[in-house]
This record gives C-alpha cells, sequence and structure tokens, in this order.
C-alpha cells in the first residue's frame, strides 16, 4: 500500500471544527464558508477511508477514529507551525509579561498562549492573573508589557476592545433566589466591574440587595454559587453546567455586555507587539 500524506490544511480545519463544536463556527474562525469546510472534511474522510464526525440535526461529535486523529493532528499542526516560524520570524524572542484577569484566563486564553508558544518557541511567557485593579496599577508601573483589563463599553479607555460577551445572573437553582428581601449577592471585592455591573442593575429596579459572599477568584465565586448562599454574575461562557443561568425580571434586570480591552506598554519590544496582535486575532475569531 503506498503511503499517503496528510494535508495540513485539511487537519488545521478539522481541529477547528473540533474546537468550535460545529462547521458554521469553525468557517468563521477560518475565514470561509459552511459548504467550503465541509467538502475538506469529504475530502479528509475520503483519504484516511473512515469518518472522522458523526454529524445529527443537533449535535456533532468526533467518532473514534475522529477521536485519535485529534492529538495527531494537533502534534502536526504545532510542528508546522513552530517550523514556520523558526525560519520565517527567527526575531521573534525575548520574554513578554502580560497580565490578565484571572477568570477570562481560565476559561478563554489557554490556547491561545499554547498557540503562540508553539510557534514561537524561543518567546518566554510570564503570565500573572489578578484583579483588574492590581493589572492596572501594575501596567503604569512598568511590571508588565501587556495587560488584559475589564472596562465598562461606555468608558474611554487606552487600549483596543477584543472580547465582548453577554452577562448573566446564575445560582445554583431557582430557589436561590428569594422572592422578597435583599437579593443575595456573591461579588469580588471592589472595584470589580461585575459587582458594579449586578448593584446597579438592582438599584435601578429599586431592588434591595446585600453581599452574602466575596471571593477574589472565579472558583471560589463558583463554589459559593453553588453552595447556594446567593447569586452572582457572569459572563454566559464562564457559567459552568452545575449552575443555572436565572431568567431576566423584575428582581433581576437585564445586564449589560462585558469587555475586556488589551493595552500594550508604548515603547514595548517588537516580540511583545507581535504578541499582542496574536492575541488580538485569535480572541476576534473566537468572538
Amino acid at each position: 500500500m503506498p503511503l499517503r500524506t496528510l494535508d495540513l490544511d485539511l487537519l488545521r480545519s478539522f481541529v477547528t471544527i473540533a474546537d468550535a463544536g460545529g462547521f458554521t463556527r469553525a468557517g468563521e474562525m477560518l475565514g470561509r464558508t459552511q459548504s467550503a469546510v465541509s467538502l475538506q472534511m469529504k475530502r479528509l474522510e475520503e483519504m484516511l477511508g473512515r469518518p472522522v464526525f458523526v454529524r445529527g440535526p443537533r449535535h456533532l461529535r468526533l467518532t473514534d477514529e475522529g477521536e485519535r486523529l485529534l492529538g495527531h493532528a494537533r502534534q502536526l499542526l504545532r510542528l508546522n507551525d513552530a517550523a514556520l516560524a523558526d525560519l520565517l520570524e527567527p526575531e521573534v524572542v525575548g520574554l513578554v509579561r502580560l497580565g490578565v484577569p484571572e477568570d477570562f484566563a481560565t476559561v478563554h486564553l489557554p490556547k491561545v498562549l499554547a498557540a503562540f508558544v508553539d510557534a514561537h518557541p524561543r518567546v518566554e511567557l510570564e503570565v500573572t492573573c489578578d484583579l483588574t485593579l492590581n493589572l492596572e496599577e501594575g501596567f503604569r508601573a512598568g511590571r508588565f508589557d501587556l495587560v488584559l483589563v475589564k472596562r465598562e463599553p461606555d468608558v474611554a479607555l487606552d487600549g483596543t476592545r477584543v472580547w465582548r460577551e453577554p452577562l448573566v445572573w446564575v445560582a445554583r437553582d431557582r430557589l436561590s433566589v428569594p422572592g422578597e428581601g435583599p437579593v443575595p449577592l456573591i461579588v469580588s471585592p471592589q472595584p470589580c466591574v461585575y459587582r458594579r455591573r449586578a448593584i446597579a442593575a438592582l438599584d435601578a429596579v429599586g431592588c434591595p440587595w446585600r453581599c452574602a459572599y466575596t471571593s477574589t477568584s472565579l472558583a471560589g465565586t463558583q463554589a459559593a454559587v453553588r453552595a447556594g448562599l446567593g447569586v452572582a454574575v457572569l459572563p454566559r461562557e464562564m457559567c459552568p453546567d452545575f449552575l443555572t443561568p436565572l431568567p431576566q425580571g423584575d428582581r433581576l434586570p437585564p445586564l449589560a455586555d462585558t469587555e475586556i480591552a488589551l493595552i500594550e506598554l508604548p515603547g514595548a519590544s517588537a516580540t511583545a507587539h507581535r504578541f499582542a496582535q496574536h492575541v488580538a486575532a485569535a480572541l476576534e475569531r473566537g468572538a
């Protein structure tokens, strides 16, 4: 049997579909139409002689063969990207110091950071997770080359918006919201955008509230909500399956979207600037 060579372009689309959970979303991220991405997967399956996805009316999942291929595909793409970076961009070297909110780093950034490190193995990333207030102070003190910070959409702040996402009220279940009396809030310490947003929304409709639990971490907030200690405000994609998004109404009014801005230190190195471009582009594709 003659040896065959896997097409890296097909593998990149395959990995993107697996990560995005669908052909349409993957097409948006790749800049291709849904039909073009579907045709690519048909070509890949014909080359392999077996299906890699099971398609249903409302779901898409990997076959056993697709699961086995996924790890190989990621490794091949990492090697390809690292080889091109080493040959074509040898100047991308050095240390880049990034500050990022802990909750955003936990959910959205791991793949973005890993892709850059794989493509630029001579770059050292130093990532610090902290509250936005501390990140801003550290940035002004010159401790970071780049920071990702939460901000209100209407606030004039230096930097580029790289992420916007709906906020939701969450609780262990609907019984965690009392029918009368103060709403028990689970919040981060001041000054937190989510805390400020929750309090402002409740004050606007005249709904009483109290701070029932304060946590500096996403894990702590989720644990307190899961224990039924109160209600929290989280970005929609940070709401795990064990928590319940609550319907908006008189006691839990609508919330404006959250926004993340990327701020780059003036005079930052070329490597830091390249990393900033990578983060902005990757988050834009995933937004």
